[in-house]
């Protein structure tokens, strides 16, 4: 089920009825109430999935009871090891056995031997990396004695399957969200209205900017091989604009559905693309995940600890397996590996964490600094995008190839050329709401306008989305993440 469907429309209300008019009276039904709706909500791509997220479920929370009670060290590994295999061997066999296949295959093939073997014909379950990452926080946790197991199976599973987050993120902590749902919850009027802004926001981002710049971003990509450089650059720009759009928008509504049923969601986007170095854009971008890889990877092989060449190792391979986690294709691993190139002078020059505070704090406008620090890691992101957009390395060559050629300087041509740039206005508008609320979880968090311009401001939103959803987006369209 799609946040921006007609059948989410109907979902929402109905759910969040029961939950505080028929179910508000005892916390057990609540929570009951959130794993009926977010099995329903999980089985509505198709059912035979819901037998892998309650195997992962029961299994984790099963591997927790038994670490609560166990002391034994070698006991203790033994159990943490095989929630890790076990989760990670389903995420490897769906979305990386063909993968490893076809590349195990062509490399005996470059050595002169045939090797004769059948890929699997599955399909990628919805959000599996995201579920994974999210009951594996939970196991290491409770390890680590950092977090109490639960014995309540009901609410374990309601924080595994949660339907605001479950296929896309943000990748929630069980420290964070499991014991919310231990707590009695009352509802609050000005947590629900906070949520519907946000979810508003989320829509905007996904229908008008997302899908609109989507249009765009595969013609160019599609066809690369007809336009010139200045076209390519603007085709790389609105994939930018919508992996942007597409994916924090549905961050911003997951956790306004959240909020609308008392649950507090991590921020997982905080306005990367103002960034003024490649380290604060990604202090800034999918935090969710690049603070999951930071505590359970990148910290474990030493972090920033020892000589300089350990740095740098564990620099890579939290790159490469940030890049590596997002899909099984060379493209993605290319762009970690682009990534780190682009974070390893700031960590060689100590500069990493530098830009620790929002940009331009105590102005409005950025000083010169910041403002060459902002566009100039706006470009190399711009540029680290077309590796995660083309379908192959090839791909991904020929299209920088023709940017980098005489050809980036004549004037851009293509199809529809007058829409995208009324689309382009759109975005730019939309840029500057973006920097007005950059100091805030979102940019409609606080709307300084009389109380009759923000009514009309967020009528207009709504207004904005439903003929853009009506008349240029046709069908609702996926989210980007939800193939990884």
């Amino acid at each position: 089920m799609l946040f921006n469907s007609i059948d989410f429309a109907f979902f929402l209300p109905i759910v969040f009825g029961l939950y505080w008019f028929v179910f508000n009276k005892s916390l057990k039904l609540q929570n009951f109430l959130i794993v009926a709706a977010s099995y329903f909500f999980y089985g509505w791509w198709d059912w035979r999935f819901l037998f892998l997220i309650l195997f992962s479920t029961i299994v984790d929370f099963s591997i927790g009871v038994k670490l609560k009670n166990e002391e034994n060290l070698l006991k203790r590994k033994t159990l943490l090891w095989s929630s890790i295999i076990i989760n990670l061997g389903f995420l490897g066999v769906f979305k990386y056995y063909n993968f490893f296949l076809d590349n195990f295959i062509s490399a005996f093939s470059f050595l002169g031997y045939e090797i004769n073997a059948n890929s699997l014909n599955i399909i990628l379950p919805v959000g599996i990396s995201f579920y994974t990452f999210q009951t594996l926080s939970y196991t290491i946790d409770v390890y680590k004695k950092q977090l109490e197991p639960t014995n309540d199976f009901i609410a374990f599973t309601a924080f595994v399957s949660f339907f605001p987050q479950l296929v896309a993120g943000p990748i929630e902590r069980a420290s964070n969200l499991l014991p919310q749902f231990y707590k009695n919850r009352t509802f609050d009027y000005q947590k629900a209205t906070d949520g519907l802004r946000q979810i508003l926001w989320g829509l905007f981002k996904k229908i008008v900017i997302a899908d609109s710049s989507a249009e765009f971003a595969n013609l160019i990509f599609n066809n690369s091989e007809n336009y010139n450089g200045s076209t390519l650059f603007i085709g790389a720009l609105f994939f930018t604009f919508q992996i942007y759009g597409d994916f924090s928008g549905y961050s911003d509504i997951a956790i306004g559905t959240s909020r609308l049923f008392g649950f507090d969601l991590k921020q997982n986007f905080a306005f990367p693309y103002f960034s003024r170095d490649i380290s604060e854009f990604w202090r800034r971008w999918h935090i969710s995940l690049s603070t999951w890889f930071r505590d359970y990877l990148y910290i474990p092989l030493g972090g920033s600890r020892g000589n300089t060449w350990f740095k740098i190792r564990n620099t890579f391979i939290i790159f490469l397996v940030s890049g590596f986690w997002h899909g099984a294709n060379w493209t993605f691993i290319a762009w970690g590996f682009l990534n780190a190139l682009y974070f390893l002078p700031l960590l060689l020059l100590n500069r990493n964490r530098h830009n620790l505070d929002v940009i331009a704090n105590d102005t409005f406008f950025p000083n010169f600094r910041d403002l060459f620090g902002m566009l100039s890691t706006f470009t190399l992101t711009v540029l680290a995008w077309v590796f995660f957009r083309a379908k192959d390395i090839h791909h991904a060559f020929s299209y920088f190839q023709g940017i980098f050629s005489n050809s980036f300087f004549d004037w851009p041509a293509f199809e529809n050329s007058t829409k995208a740039f009324n689309i382009g206005i759109i975005i730019l508008v939309f840029i500057s709401i973006e920097w007005f609320g950059r100091k805030n979880l979102y940019a409609l968090e606080i709307i300084k306008l009389p109380k009759f311009l923000r009514i009309l401001f967020y009528y207009l939103l709504v207004f904005l989305i439903l003929i853009f959803a009506l008349f240029f987006a046709g069908e609702a369209k996926e989210f980007i993440y939800f193939q990884f």
